[in-house]
């Protein structure tokens, strides 16, 4: 079953475009996240939406960062997303005749309930600052050098 990985990839440009002085375009983020550019600014227009991102046009244009990343959580790109399905499974029918399938919806809806609740939680709970914090970590690891940009090079 295929994973939705979306919120993944748009936490991993959003901690590239942190790394960065200049602004990011469009294609070099679509080069991290190996996609089309057309997708990154879709992508990129719900986050400017809620203020995380700001986009200038024309030469030397691109996405930057507008907001502290100790304030922005997972929770909140998670949302400014459009709150995507956070698991993939579910009930085989959502209104069942059958008592037995209507007792299995009822244990299973508890347990996915609780599930979500407790994901979106941990969500709220870490923030893009510490995402950065922890590749900071591993990058004063290595030994040699590391380019952001070379990283995701065609």
């Amino acid at each position: 079953m295929k994973r939705d990985s979306k919120l993944s990839g748009v936490l991993h440009v959003l901690l590239h475009m942190a790394q960065r002085d200049a602004p990011a375009t469009s294609e070099m983020l679509a080069r991290a996240m190996q996609t089309n550019p057309v997708v990154i600014r879709q992508i990129m227009a719900g986050l400017r939406e809620r203020g995380y991102v700001r986009s200038e046009k024309g030469h030397g244009g691109g996405w930057t960062l507008a907001c502290d990343l100790s304030t922005l959580t997972l929770r909140d790109v998670y949302e400014a997303l459009g709150e995507p399905s956070l698991l993939a499974m579910g009930n085989r029918t959502e209104a069942p005749g059958c008592l037995v399938e209507q007792a299995v919806n009822a244990a299973l809806g508890r347990a996915f309930d609780e599930a979500e609740a407790m994901l979106l939680s941990r969500f709220a709970s870490v923030t893009l600052a510490q995402l950065r914090d922890d590749f900071q970590n591993r990058l004063a690891g290595r030994r040699r050098s590391y380019d952001l940009e070379a990283v995701h090079a065609g």
